[in-house]
């Protein structure tokens, strides 16, 4: 099996006013069985240097043309070199105008490219296919299917690919079929729901052609079938079918055949969604996969045992709470400030950790416990503080150190008004109650007299 592995470095080319091509250093990685032995270094591939050229593409009518390095193919022609030459505008491979600066923002371009053996090859005589994957950090993925062109002005063979070349030393390609995604790395948390995207796209799509669809969670070692489904373009024969292994997840089979998406959409997240998802799409001759990992995580709840601490004489402990956080990893952390500190400092003793606790739903829980001494004095602020992969900042909880007698007063003066407000109370239903009385007796009194006079 021939493999291509793209050890990136951009030469990008502008061969019209909306358009430019990009060039891509390579690799040429064989495995050794096919070389007839191991590679030179007791590896098991051999690597040749190669080269990737995409022509045709796009660029935004504010890009600057005078950054972009015209590409001048060698004066003579190494029949020896390997120079892939591809359009990428037929179909057109989105987000690909992010390969035009990849170099320029640091970006880590990888790209591997292996040959390929569609369904039914021998439909197609005389055609070489090879299969490209390109990844450019966490903006763009897509998975080529190239099928070898004859050139009209061939010159040589390749020696080692034993195809035709062009005048100019390349190997002449078109797309013919491509996987993309939108989201190679998706966040998501724990309850939540997340949508992972994946695409494809086909040179020549036949008028009636059947779909078929599978994702797959490879974790630890270990593959999951998450959903298949199967769609075709003629509803009247089949129509759509899809097999959910994965409860709460869903794909739409009506856009995987009107629009080519095979995206997967999941709710109810839980900490063991975490993983590499595997798209893998066929479609009449072709098939491809798309790799999007999904990154579960979870902010901690942050709080303290105590909403206050009075000074008693002696050790006290204060315990800092973060509840069903995921990742594993988190950092607790005490501090004080004193009233006559200009700022807060962070103790020397942090106190004791308790054992992590896992939830049933994959989340943890930690407790930091703080010992406080009797010597800390009123109004100083004790604060813990928590980072986390989850949080955008440090969640921080803090709370007072009260004087005993401050506190006392405070009771005794609580105590005063309560009891002033039951006065008060009594005082004003007694009155209320005298009244009724006074006048109830008056009634009955002038009842009496009436009756007397009768």
């Amino acid at each position: 099996m021939l493999m291509v592995v793209l050890f990136v470095s951009l030469v990008t080319v502008v061969s019209a006013a909306s358009v430019a091509d990009v060039v891509l250093s390579c690799s040429l990685v064989e495995e050794a069985s096919a070389l007839g032995g191991r590679g030179g270094t007791g590896s098991p591939f051999s690597r040749t240097p190669a080269t990737l050229i995409l022509k045709d593409v796009p660029v935004s009518s504010e890009e600057d043309t005078e950054t972009l390095t015209p590409f001048v193919p060698p004066s003579v022609p190494d029949p020896a070199a390997i120079m892939f030459e591809t359009k990428v505008s037929s179909p057109q491979i989105p987000n690909v105008e992010v390969l035009l600066h990849a170099d320029c923002h640091d970006l880590e371009v990888a790209c591997e490219i292996s040959s390929y053996s569609p369904r039914g090859a021998a439909d197609r005589p005389g055609a070489h296919f090879f299969m490209a994957s390109i990844n450019v950090g966490e903006d763009f993925s897509s998975t080529l299917i190239l099928q070898t062109l004859p050139p009209a002005d061939s010159a040589m063979v390749h020696p080692r690919l034993a195809l035709p070349l062009t005048r100019a030393g390349t190997l002449l390609t078109e797309v013919v079929f491509l996987m993309f995604t939108h989201t190679v790395s998706v966040p998501g948390s724990v309850r939540g729901d997340a949508h992972l995207h994946c695409g494809f796209l086909q040179k020549d799509k036949p008028s009636v052609q059947e779909v078929e669809v599978e994702w797959r969670l490879q974790h630890r070692g270990r593959g999951v079938r998450i959903l298949e489904a199967k769609a075709r373009s003629d509803s009247l024969e089949g129509g759509s079918n899809v097999n959910i292994k994965r409860s709460d997840s869903s794909i739409d089979a009506a856009q995987v055949i009107s629009e080519g998406n095979a995206s997967l959409s999941l709710s109810g997240l839980k900490v063991s969604d975490q993983g590499t998802y595997i798209c893998s799409v066929a479609a009449g001759q072709f098939y491809g996969q798309q790799v999007v990992q999904l990154r579960i995580s979870q902010p901690p709840a942050v709080s303290l045992s105590e909403d206050a601490l009075v000074q008693s004489g002696s050790l006290q402990t204060l315990t800092c709470n973060c509840r069903r956080y995921f990742p594993l990893d988190v950092q607790m952390e005490w501090s004080s400030q004193a009233p006559t500190d200009p700022e807060p400092l962070v103790l020397a003793d942090q106190g004791s950790l308790s054992s992590h606790q896992q939830h049933g739903d994959g989340t943890f829980t930690l407790s930091s416990r703080l010992t406080v001494s009797a010597e800390v004095p009123a109004g100083t602020k004790l604060t813990c503080t928590v980072s986390h992969a989850a949080l955008d900042s440090p969640v921080s909880v803090s709370l007072l150190v009260q004087a005993a007698d401050a506190v006392n007063y405070l009771g005794i003066l609580g105590f005063l008004i309560i009891t002033g407000l039951f006065f008060y109370q009594f005082s004003y239903f007694s009155h209320r109650l005298l009244v009724h009385h006074v006048i109830q007796y008056v009634l009955i009194s002038k009842t009496s007299v009436m009756k007397a006079t009768k």
